[in-house]
C-alpha cells in the first residue's frame, strides 16, 4: 500500500494504491491520522485500491471520527464497484460522502466554503 499526498485549493488529497488490509491498515491509519485536521478537508482517492478488509474499514472510520471531532470533512472518490458494495453492505457509506471522480469530490468540498 502506498499513499501519495497533495494539497489542492486547501484540500488534502490522499491517493491510495494497493490493498487496504490487516497488514497495511495500521500504517495507513497512522499516516491519515497525522494529517492536519482542524476544520480541514481530506479527499481520499480510492481508485487505486483493489481490496479493503475490515481493518481497512476501521482505519477509514477512525479518520472520519477524528475529522468530525475537529470540525473537518472527509470524502471519498474513485470507489471500485466491489469496494462500494462492501462499504454499502457494512453501512460505511452512511459516514462518507462518495463522489465518482476527483474533480467532483474537489468541487463538493470547495462548495462547503460557499455555504
Amino acid at each position: 500500500m502506498n499513499i501519495e499526498f497533495e494539497e489542492i485549493d486547501g484540500i488534502i488529497v490522499a491517493t491510495l494504491f494497493g490493498e487496504l488490509d490487516g497488514r497495511t491498515a495500521p500504517l495507513v491509519q497512522d499516516q491519515l491520522l497525522a494529517l492536519p485536521r482542524l476544520g480541514g478537508k481530506v479527499l481520499l482517492d480510492m481508485s487505486g485500491v483493489g481490496y479493503i478488509s475490515s481493518a481497512g474499514l476501521r482505519a477509514l472510520l477512525m479518520l472520519y471520527r477524528q475529522m468530525v471531532a475537529d470540525n473537518g470533512r472527509v470524502a471519498l472518490v474513485g470507489l471500485t464497484e466491489s469496494i462500494r458494495d462492501v462499504m454499502s453492505v457494512t453501512g460505511f457509506l452512511e459516514f462518507f460522502n462518495d463522489y465518482g471522480t476527483l474533480p467532483e469530490g474537489l468541487a463538493a468540498l470547495r462548495a462547503d466554503d460557499d455555504q
